[in-house]
């Protein structure tokens, strides 16, 4: 039977350890959402603390990372609609 592996951030490339993707993937925001349901600020919170430590890692001079595509991948996905 295959064993359970959490879809936690690889740093410094922000990829997910089980799948691959760019963290966070799907699996990890559904446990994200998960995880914080009782409190969105909390989740908002520690998203921004992470799109800042990956900010330092992914941010390039060829513009593939920028800002705003940074902060819709880590933090924007999470706020209420």
């Amino acid at each position: 039977m295959p064993r359970y592996r959490p879809h936690v951030a690889a740093r410094p490339s922000w990829r997910c350890r089980a799948c691959g993707a760019p963290w966070p993937c799907s699996p990890a925001r559904l446990a994200l959402l998960g995880e914080y349901r009782e409190d969105r600020i909390a989740l908002l919170v520690h998203l921004g603390t992470l799109l800042c430590e990956a900010t330092a890692d992914l941010t390039d001079p060829h513009g593939r990372d920028t800002p705003q595509r940074l902060a819709d991948r880590f933090v924007n996905w999470a706020r209420a609609r």
